[in-house]
């Protein structure tokens, strides 16, 4: 029993969602209880600041909002405007934390972080999703604790096999960049040669399916993997049909001589 509530303990540790920083573009709506005449909608500038009745300027960006809801209290009781000032801040639009998606997806740009809870799968989504000349694995990058961050996410992995640790909370300043998918080339005596997406542990039997498979003049012993090596070196091969592909392959499909 003992175990289980320790276990217990160390998720809800592990999942304790950080409080919200104000920064620039937020907007928000500050109330002071029983002040109804000095409720504000502002919007945080570019210098961290929001112009509030009677004390003017308050530096904010940066703060949590019980922090800048103590802020602006501290001020307005050291004014002498409000004896006990209670106040609340309502973030009306996030603007301030924004992340960055780049590369091979349908959307991309800067996205604000609607949410405290945002994880790399929801701001893929707000990007309209991974393209088809996108790769399955995802590069996550930022900072946790003053330490940079650089993650590998596999997305189709994460959900098939129900894992995600690594399906990570986003935080203003992230950068997520999808690259391009691996491909490999067919053409020759092939059915519909052309460019197609490399999948993992593809073999040559599975490329030649992709291109339509051989056409009644071709051979199967015409078959030649052209391969550069790490020195960018051009190899010929010629592969089983279980052999499997890589990244930038090139099979070609001679013609049979009878």
């Amino acid at each position: 029993m003992a175990a289980l509530l320790l276990f217990a303990q160390h998720v809800f540790a592990q999942e304790v969602v950080p409080e919200y920083v104000l920064g620039p573009g937020d907007i928000v709506r500050i109330t002071v209880f029983q002040n109804p005449d000095l409720t504000t909608e502002a919007r945080v500038s570019e210098s961290d600041v929001i112009t509030f009745p009677l004390i003017g300027s308050v530096k904010v960006g940066g703060l949590s909002v019980p922090a800048a809801e103590r802020a602006i209290a501290q001020q307005l009781r050291s004014g002498g405007f409000v004896l006990q000032p209670q106040v609340n801040i309502l973030p009306l639009q996030i603007r301030g934390n924004q992340v960055a998606v780049l590369g091979q997806v349908n959307r991309p740009g800067r996205y604000p972080l609607e949410t405290l809870d945002t994880r790399l799968s929801d701001m893929l989504a707000t990007a309209g999703g991974i393209s088809q000349t996108g790769a399955d694995e995802v590069v996550l990058v930022g900072e946790r604790g003053g330490q940079p961050l650089r993650v590998t996410v596999n997305i189709p992995k994460t959900f098939a096999q129900g894992d995600f640790s690594k399906d990570l909370r986003l935080e203003g300043g992230d950068r997520i960049y999808v690259q391009r998918a691996p491909m490999f080339y067919i053409y020759g005596e092939v059915n519909r040669p052309g460019a197609f997406r490399l999948e993992d542990a593809m073999t040559v039997m599975q490329g030649l399916a992709t291109g339509g498979g051989i056409t009644a003049r071709g051979t199967e012993k015409g078959i030649q993997i052209h391969r550069r090596d790490s020195e960018g070196k051009l190899q010929v091969i010629q592969p089983g049909l279980s052999s499997a592909l890589q990244a930038d392959d090139v099979i070609y499909v001679r013609e049979s001589l009878f």
